[in-house]
């Protein structure tokens, strides 16, 4: 079997790799970090029993990733804006959106490919197509790979993407300010207590503040905000006293233990910019490529992210497995059966997006609560 070229070593690309190599394929993943330490790898996620724990089970790691589940991370609360509990559903165990850390699941899934499986500090500088299915990748570190296969799994801002559109992500208009608290329940008692144990939203029309509970008494915050996109290009980032003064500023007369998350940050504030992709994005068949997760269909932030990337990654690794012979023939079968799929997964997210901030924030997002609740 021909090679597969995968650019990324995120989630869907580790898991493209995992699964192509449990149906005996090889590959190679070319990854732009230097290492796997490179960089911290973001907050917890969960891990949904449609999408991502279905990937893990065509990848044979369905025992790894239960051993790194925070037990009781899955409970959920939304509190007023003076601390009020407005809602408040316990973790109930059913293990149908477990919470893993993104460093943890992306570590079982580094681990159990073969040795030499991912180049790293690859960055990719171009991509240009040589016809009859072939394409040139040149690096930045002056090397280049002619690939038969090649699979975009980098992200939003994909260099391969270009090949198949020429669409690009879009700001939605919210942007998030990110911080942590560490060591919380002897540091930050009252904060703590408010947060609870898993994920708790604060939210109002326009701004909101969510935080996670992690793993080794971790509070992992975002502040919301709706403002326009250069708005973070004009703050100071590089003040961290100052960024936290003037985001809390924004949340003034809220509970204390809520803007504690902000004010109290140990960590650097840094600002995510949302952008997202058209919810019904989608292109014409190119011959010898395809993009899986956020270079696919980038949306907004809503809990689906990470497992339509890995569930993208292990529908196409069996397509490539069905037609050995014909790899046009598996593209098109997987974007047959993703384009629909993921189109009504970011209508649903953007959804989301407006229930945590939009005019009804934050009972819009009480009541969608209680109805996965009801659904479990």
């Amino acid at each position: 079997m021909t090679p597969v070229t995968i650019i990324g070593g995120g989630l869907g690309g580790l898991m493209l790799a995992r699964v192509l190599h449990v149906q005996g394929i090889p590959s190679t993943i070319y990854e732009s970090e230097a290492s796997p330490e490179a960089r911290t790898q973001g907050g917890q996620l969960d891990i949904h029993t449609y999408y991502g724990q279905l990937a893990l089970a065509d990848a044979g790691l369905t025992e790894q990733f239960r051993a790194i589940i925070h037990e009781g991370g899955a409970a959920s609360r939304v509190l007023a804006q003076d601390g009020t509990v407005l809602l408040d559903e316990p973790d109930d165990g059913k293990d149908t959106r477990p919470e893993v850390l993104r460093g943890d699941l992306r570590r079982i899934l580094r681990e159990s490919l073969p040795e030499g499986t991912i180049q790293w500090g690859k960055k990719l500088a171009s991509v240009t197509a040589l016809g009859q299915g072939k394409h040139e990748l040149t690096f930045t570190d002056g090397t280049h790979v002619i690939s038969d296969i090649l699979i975009g799994a980098d992200g939003a801002w994909s260099k391969v993407r270009p090949l198949l559109t020429d669409v690009k992500p879009a700001y939605t208009g919210t942007t998030y300010v990110e911080t942590y608290l560490y060591d919380v329940d002897a540091r930050h008692p009252a904060t703590a207590a408010a947060v609870g144990d898993g994920g708790m939203f604060s939210l109002s029309p326009g701004k909101g503040i969510s935080a996670h509970r992690e793993a080794g008494a971790v509070l992992h915050t975002y502040v919301q905000l709706s403002c326009p996109e250069d708005w973070a290009d004009s703050v100071d980032f590089t003040n961290p006293t100052a960024v936290k003064a003037l985001v809390a500023a924004k949340f003034e007369g809220w509970a204390p233990e809520l803007t504690a998350l902000i004010t109290d940050g140990e960590t650097a504030p840094v600002s995510r910019k949302i952008y997202a992709l058209p919810d019904n994005h989608r292109w014409d068949r190119v011959p010898g490529v395809t993009l899986i997760g956020d270079a696919a269909h980038l949306m907004p932030p809503a809990g689906e992210g990470a497992n339509l990337a890995m569930f993208d990654a292990a529908e196409l690794a069996k397509a490539i497995a069905a037609y050995p012979d014909d790899t046009e023939a598996a593209f098109t079968a997987y974007e047959t059966a993703m384009f629909p799929r993921t189109h009504q997964e970011a209508i649903d997210a953007q959804e989301v997006m407006d229930l945590c901030i939009g005019d009804r924030a934050p009972f819009g997002l009480m009541e969608f609560f209680t109805q996965i609740e009801a659904e479990a």
